[in-house]
């Protein structure tokens, strides 16, 4: 019986447990299919001879997340992530005990991973223990840089991309999925007293956070919004072409996260920028269309 990560570090026999290459594959594909954000989607698109190793790494991001956000103390949470940077470090040196990075090994040496993604991870992961609150544009790009872009870099190297260009503009993607994700989640992080939205952005346009923990919707607040929306289309725009750039399976992919990202902020916007009433959702038939959508563009691309 394999145990999601919070159940794993509370147990003994798991943490003791001698582990061997084929148990460890079999954890990390058992982990990347039994959670509701798995690689369904994602298996479907990629070829069969990527699947495992995308759920290598997965498995790394979320047992990441799970020390941050499903610990519920906050000392453990961080005591945890920097047994976990250890245990990334331990696996680069030659070794590894732990399944996640049993499995993981022989990845990062296939493809050669840069150990640093997988730290910066493990920063942003520290970083929501202790900060909940960003003042500037620049401070929370900056937590994006760690939290968001690694992915996007790990998807290429793990494809076989290792220029510069393309990282770039995956970095553009990511970032700006992450922005969608935190306009979209406005009243979710509220009741995690997070605030994405820059302090200073809010501030410009005459609003406060203590008017936001009320839920007070205006126009100063649609104002801000508009501008944070903005912000997120600009660089979903800068990122659109790197899926002329992959191989068309990825392209479809990395098409469909970004039209996604870019229906989200629509949504936004068709509810008057006004997150705060509830919470705006991209529906099934929604996501069918935009799949269809990205494939049609995909196989016109390679016709043309």
């Amino acid at each position: 019986m394999f145990l999601a990560p919070a159940q794993f570090v509370a147990s003994s026999g798991a943490l003791d447990r001698e582990w061997t290459h084929e148990d460890a594959l079999a954890y990390t594909r058992w982990l990347a299919t039994h959670h509701y954000e798995n690689f369904h989607v994602v298996s479907f698109l990629l070829p069969k001879r990527l699947h495992q190793d995308f759920y290598n790494v997965y498995s790394f991001c979320r047992w990441a997340d799970d020390l941050g956000d499903e610990i519920g103390d906050t000392a453990e949470s961080l005591r945890l992530l920097a047994w976990w940077r250890g245990e990334l470090h331990k696996m680069y040196a030659g070794g590894a005990s732990h399944p996640v990075f049993v499995a993981l090994k022989d990845t990062v040496r296939r493809y050669e991973l840069p150990q640093s993604l997988f730290d910066d991870l493990i920063t942003a992961f520290e970083q929501d223990q202790t900060v909940s609150r960003y003042r500037t544009f620049d401070d929370l790009l900056g937590y994006c840089r760690n939290s968001a872009n690694p992915v996007g870099r790990l998807v290429l190297g793990l494809c076989g991309y290792k220029d510069a260009e393309r990282q770039t503009l995956s970095d553009a993607t990511c970032t700006a999925l992450q922005l969608a994700n935190f306009w979209q989640d406005v009243i979710v992080d509220l009741e995690k007293d997070r605030v994405y939205l820059p302090l200073e952005l809010l501030e410009h346009h005459g609003y406060t956070v203590e008017t936001l923990f009320q839920r007070h919707f205006d126009e100063r607040f649609r104002a801000a919004m508009k501008d944070a929306v903005g912000v997120a289309r600009n660089l979903f725009l800068k990122g659109l072409p790197l899926a002329g750039m992959v191989d068309r399976r990825l392209a479809i992919d990395l098409e469909l996260f970004s039209r996604g990202g870019m229906k989200v902020l629509e949504k936004i916007e068709r509810q008057d920028y006004n997150v705060l009433r509830g919470r705006p959702a991209v529906s099934k038939l929604e996501r069918v269309q935009l799949l269809l959508g990205a494939i049609a563009r995909r196989a016109f691309a390679a016709g043309a």
